[in-house]
């Protein structure tokens, strides 16, 4: 018998934990006519959908309201062929990760979420893919990675920035220029050791949030 891929939802409110990908075509949205109905209101109805093709599956957003989120890097109305082992994000209430159909065997086995970045918060160190990050990280840009960190893939409004990085600071004082900056040079020296992942997710009109798990068969 032909095997198929599996969905695995690790974060959010869904009425299964798995889902096999057995359609040629795998809706999913807050809508009851979506094959899986994701339960929260920053999901769009039909938000995005599986489709299986010969040479694979792809992953397509259907032009969600709050994006369609492929290992960290938001898909806008675009198209993405899938592999074993990838993370998707419904806006920002889902996560699941795909299981190639060569992979559904040892299912049982699949293991917890393996966490890319480490903190040292006593000592302010910083690793990433279990490299240090040195020299360190500028006061700013480690306070904005201590911030994004404590909300745990939350979104950090830029207000929330704007209070803890400049805290000295009136806030009507800091431009919106700053604050994108700061994102983007944390950005770079994050990438300085991990350049194939995007920690620091800008989630438009909302602010930013920090996607920093593997997930490991």
């Amino acid at each position: 018998m032909e095997e198929n891929a599996i969905l695995l939802v690790l974060e959010g409110d869904t009425s299964r934990k798995n889902w096999e990908l057995d359609k040629p075509t795998t809706l999913i949205g807050r809508g009851n006519d979506c094959d899986i109905v994701v339960n929260d209101r920053q999901v769009s109805r039909h938000h995005a959908q599986i489709i299986r093709a010969d040479d694979g599956y792809k992953l397509v957003d259907l032009n969600s309201k709050n994006g369609t989120f492929l290992n960290g890097q938001q898909l806008i109305g675009d198209t993405r062929a899938l592999k074993d082992g990838d993370q998707i994000g419904i806006a920002l209430s889902c996560r699941m990760v795909f299981v190639d159909a060569d992979a559904t065997a040892p299912l049982a086995g699949f293991a917890e979420p393996r966490p890319l970045l480490r903190m040292d918060r006593a000592a302010k160190r910083v690793w990433v893919a279990g490299e240090e990050v040195n020299p360190p990280l500028s006061l700013a840009q480690y306070t904005l990675l201590e911030l994004l960190f404590e909300h745990d893939g939350g979104v950090v409004s830029r207000e929330e920035i704007v209070t803890r990085v400049w805290a000295d600071e009136a806030a009507e004082g800091v431009s919106e220029q700053a604050i994108d900056a700061l994102a983007r040079r944390l950005r770079e020296r994050l990438a300085e050791l991990d350049p194939d992942t995007q920690y620091i997710i800008t989630v438009r009109g909302h602010g930013f949030r920090l996607e920093h798990f593997v997930h490991e068969g």
